[in-house]
């Protein structure tokens, strides 16, 4: 592992937009389910959610990349890294290990995987994490899985609803007998304390749901400092978010003025995230104009008329993938895009498909941002991230309906646990893997240089103020693509304060 100066993890909204906006997205569905039929296929002749070897329908999880004609690949890296406390991806065979813990064999160790995936919004919006993991299982067991034993994936699709989660949960858990989650990406995470209960780590998950904020044995792909002891969320119920993503703008583009425009939904969920986004837009100097639209009908001519009028010159939202790609029409429509520095995207949003979702607005197209913690999926300069194209595309999942930054994260997170399984050596257990996890400060993980350098800490009042590092990308129609803007995500870093909002 790199060894890197110590930055505190920033509070991200993203997961919370997530929630605001996919509550909100029924109406935004276009894109075929066929990519997860076969995860979806009935294994007793039962519906609801059902554990499978792997979402996608490319190679078994316990087989390695696969090239044309089937013929196995091998390409940049070597499986897991070295972490902050030791140990690699080789070097102990299948003669060292024992089954020492709950989903280790001395050949295997299972791993579980819950997305909701079929939910009654978006087919893409949860899936891009559980396509990362797949592929990263696929070329770890492939260049010699970690010490020698290969990673199995159970996979389960707990359809965005409560109850089928905690029977996804009882399944993976309970019959299934997963050592570990990896790259959760659930809307309800209703199962989350029978997990915690049951001692079973769940490592690298987006943090959709608040669970990652309240329980121990959950780690989620950002790091945080709450106090995760199983009843709060958060810090007396309040979740925290820097402010670096808009001094960063105001940082590199001086000479423009500090105008942005928020757009939020009439909705309570989608409001109060709005806010939060004013508010810490104006605690950077900027004089913001709030835009609440009516989900029902919303009016995006209007929201543009207004921000000509005060001479936006940024753009936010808290609202769905379909509202935002009506709002950049109108602000093609009405000449906004003319003067407008940025429309700012979130990671979830951070994806291949803008360049078709956006046909219709190609002027707001190239001013997208997106900022985030994690390596471009774009910059195949990085052996880990040219590691990630590769498999994904030998998995079928190369596409613009599958390349994503949260697909990368994906990745990242099932890194993140086969390094921590690395540093337990033969004696694989989940004691040893959590202790990994809890290094803290003194350790910051880097998924190899996948990952602004994060870590876990428990703490009862926040830390103030936070240095925070960020990555940056924009679209760009003459790259076809996502191009990054900063040259160094781990050297751009802002010191700020971290504001607080509600957990609910």
């Amino acid at each position: 592992m790199t060894q890197w100066s110590v930055m505190a993890p920033p509070r991200r909204l993203a997961g919370a937009l997530a929630v605001s906006t996919l509550l909100l997205a029924a109406c935004g569905t276009r894109l075929s389910n066929g990519a997860f039929e076969r995860a979806q296929q009935l294994q007793s002749g039962q519906s609801g959610p059902q554990a499978t070897n792997g979402p996608g329908a490319g190679p078994d999880a316990t087989s390695g990349p696969v090239g044309p004609g089937g013929v196995p690949t091998q390409g940049p890296g070597t499986g897991p890294s070295s972490g902050p406390q030791g140990g690699n991806g080789g070097g102990t065979g299948p003669m060292g290990n024992t089954a020492s813990d709950i989903g280790v064999t001395p050949t295997t160790i299972t791993v579980g995987n819950i997305v909701s995936k079929t939910n009654p919004f978006d087919p893409r919006a949860f899936v891009g994490p559980t396509y990362g993991l797949e592929a990263f299982i696929h070329w770890t067991n492939a260049h010699g899985g970690v010490h020698g034993r290969q990673l199995v994936l159970r996979f389960c699709d707990d359809q965005g609803s409560g109850d089928q989660n905690n029977t996804c949960v009882h399944q993976l858990v309970d019959s299934d007998k997963v050592f570990a989650f990896a790259s959760n990406a659930i809307l309800t995470y209703s199962g989350a304390a029978y997990v915690n209960s049951k001692g079973v780590p769940d490592i690298g998950g987006q943090p959709i749901d608040n669970a990652y904020n309240q329980y121990p044995h959950m780690w989620d792909i950002y790091g945080e400092e709450y106090p995760r002891d199983g009843k709060q969320v958060g810090i007396k119920g309040q979740l925290y978010g820097g402010t670096e993503i808009y001094r960063y703008f105001k940082t590199k583009y001086q000479s423009v003025p500090l105008v942005a425009g928020v757009v939020d939904y009439n909705q309570s969920a989608s409001t109060r995230f709005g806010n939060s986004i004013a508010n810490g837009l104006q605690h950077e100097g900027y004089k913001v104009v709030v835009k609440t639209v009516n989900f029902a009908l919303p009016d995006y001519d209007s929201v543009a008329i207004a921000f000509k009028n005060q001479g936006v010159k940024y753009v936010y939202d808290t609202i769905d993938r379909e509202g935002n790609v009506r709002l950049c029409k109108a602000l093609d429509d009405n000449g906004v895009s003319d003067t407008l520095q940025a429309k700012v995207l979130t990671t979830q949003s951070w994806e291949q498909s803008i360049d078709s979702d956006y046909t219709d607005s190609p002027k707001c197209r190239n001013k997208l941002f997106a900022t985030g913690m994690t390596r471009n999926y774009e910059d195949t300069k990085y052996p880990g991230v040219a590691a990630f194209r590769q498999q994904m595309a030998a998995d079928g999942h190369g596409g613009a309906d599958q390349l994503s930054e949260w697909a990368l994260e994906g990745w990242a997170g099932g890194q993140w646990l086969a390094d921590a399984v690395a540093s337990c050596g033969a004696d694989v257990t989940r004691r040893c893997v959590e202790k990994f996890m809890n290094a803290g400060p003194a350790h910051p993980y880097d998924g190899d240089g996948l990952l602004v350098p994060r870590y876990f800490e428990e703490r009862s009042t926040p830390r103030e103020p936070q240095t925070n590092c960020i990555n940056v990308a924009r679209w760009q129609d003459s790259a076809h693509g996502w191009v990054t803007q900063v040259p160094d995500m781990d050297k751009n870093c802002f010191t700020v304060h971290e504001w607080p909002y509600s957990a609910q």
